[in-house]
């Protein structure tokens, strides 16, 4: 008796270590972060010591890219594994609208779901909630993140300057008061709080003209949209961040002993830039500056956990941004009035919105101390490429047809053969990478964004860029490489054509 109950045990301790064999994986996903705002990436005005301690233990990238210069459709292609252009509606959301994410097919989330992960979102959602545009935020928000894959959500609908500004969790809205019910609309008022339109005297941070940001105020700032009720539901600025650290630490602990993968989506540095008050003034850049300042301490908050847990050896951390970067988007926050010589963009041209390189082509570090290699590595990479390269890790075999391509090699240092051709998403047009060069479609829409000033890559001629060369996009070589433009431009054009895969 004594013999089979020590072979029991055996089994039981040895099933336990195989189960913790499995990397647990934290995806740090941040909002409007450019390719210069970090030190590791040559910033000089600002220090980003935690992410740096990150990209120093890990593989850096230099040629990493979402696939979109806004922030919806980057999500979902990171979700789905597909081009967002290719199915309508995924463009930036309001926030009242229809989830987008399928949900009868794999998700990143599902992945892990499927191989017994326990998974959470904890941050920015803005995939839409519920199967129809008006909703009842009063009740059960579904479908949404928990239809999708998710464990566990703590989110908030949409971004911070869109209503309604509450935290909802597994599909309900936190410190809901039944008898102050929410109401919210993209069209016309609702209920009677006061306006920035109507009441600018009430603002604790000026709206910029002509973004929008002025329809009911919530505390002391303008959003995008009107909103009533639901007044102890409202979260503040200073505090929202922290709320997400917070719950992100807890799922981390509650799930210390099992395999699971949290996907933590940072709100810095996006508008409003409200960052806490330990954190303002620090920068000298800012609110833009402290937000980086707040996010890079919360990356550290969520290095420190893990290594006080023990599980850091064996979590792959992901560190990414869903877009490049934008200084005036919708508040004078001082963005650019206390630029003080920071680059954003760093040596790219273009920005947030942009088919230019600054749009798409962001911060990336993968680390996994347990296996990835440490370095910087110049891999044609793209987030979209997750959902395969995860399946590989995780011995999956997904039938399903995507975008994505398994770069699991390239993520973790193994090899610096990346992906030969990617598509880069503007808001108004797209462009083809392949190997050094670069196409961008031609199309008749505006040059530069009147509100931000941003240089969109808008160009009724073909444009034509060896990256190896000129990594800024200076000079257009379509004229001189007519060859290379047209066989660029018939391959995006056949790739567009493809099946739906959606």
């Amino acid at each position: 008796m004594n013999r089979i109950k020590a072979i029991i045990i055996g089994f039981l301790i040895s099933s336990s270590v195989f189960s913790q064999q499995k990397p647990n994986v934290v995806f740090i996903y941040v909002d409007d972060l450019g390719y210069g705002d970090l030190s590791c990436y040559g910033a000089t005005k600002i220090s980003t010591p935690n992410i740096d301690k990150l990209a120093k233990q890990g593989v850096r990238f230099t040629n990493a890219h979402s696939t979109s210069a806004t922030c919806t459709p980057s999500r979902y292609a990171l979700m789905s594994g597909i081009y967002p252009w290719r199915k309508a509606g995924t463009s930036i959301l309001p926030g009242d609208a229809a989830l987008i994410v399928p949900t009868d097919k794999t998700t990143l989330a599902s992945l892990f779901q499927k191989e017994g992960y326990q998974t959470g979102i904890v941050g920015k959602w803005h995939l839409g909630l519920g199967d129809k545009l008006e909703k009842e935020w009063n009740g059960e928000l579904k479908p949404g993140p928990n239809e999708v894959g998710f464990d566990y959500s703590f989110i908030f609908p949409a971004t911070a300057d869109r209503v309604p500004t509450v935290f909802v969790e597994n599909n309900r809205v936190i410190a809901l008061d039944a008898n102050d019910p929410i109401q919210v609309d993209y069209k016309k008022k609702v209920g009677n709080d006061p306006t920035g339109k109507e009441h600018p005297e009430l603002l604790k941070m000026p709206s910029s003209l002509n973004h929008g940001h002025n329809n009911t105020i919530v505390n002391g700032i303008g959003r995008i949209g009107y909103m009533s009720g639901g007044n102890k539901a409202r979260w503040s600025d200073e505090e929202m961040p922290l709320t997400f650290l917070a719950k992100a630490k807890e799922f981390i602990e509650t799930n210390k002993k099992h395999p699971f993968f949290l996907y933590y989506a940072l709100t810095e540095p996006h508008v409003p830039r409200m960052p806490s008050t330990l954190f303002k003034g620090k920068s000298n850049l800012g609110y833009r500056g402290d937000a980086i300042l707040q996010m890079d301490w919360a990356v550290g908050e969520i290095m420190k956990q893990l290594e006080n847990l023990g599980i850091a050896q064996n979590t792959l951390i992901v560190f990414s941004s869903d877009n490049g970067p934008v200084l005036d988007d919708g508040y004078q926050d001082e963005a650019v009035s206390k630029l003080n010589g920071h680059t954003p963009a760093g040596v790219l041209r273009g920005g947030k919105y942009s088919t230019f390189e600054a749009g798409t082509r962001v911060p990336m570090i993968i680390s996994w101390p347990k296996k990835s290699k440490s370095g910087v590595s110049e891999a044609l990479l793209s987030q979209i490429d997750f959902m395969a390269s995860f399946s590989k890790m995780l011995n999956i075999k997904n039938n399903e047809i995507t975008d994505s391509e398994d770069m699991l090699d390239v993520m973790l240092g193994k090899t610096t053969k990346g992906r030969t051709i990617l598509i880069e998403q503007g808001i108004s047009s797209l462009a083809i990478l392949r190997d050094n060069w670069k196409y961008i479609e031609p199309n008749n829409r505006p040059a530069i964004d009147l509100l931000t000033n941003i240089e969109l890559g808008n160009n009724p001629q073909p444009q034509l860029y060896d990256l190896n060369k000129d990594i800024g996009e200076k000079e257009n070589l379509a004229s001189q490489q007519p060859k290379i433009a047209n066989e660029l431009a018939s391959l995006l054009q056949k790739i567009k054509e493809q099946k739906n895969k959606d």
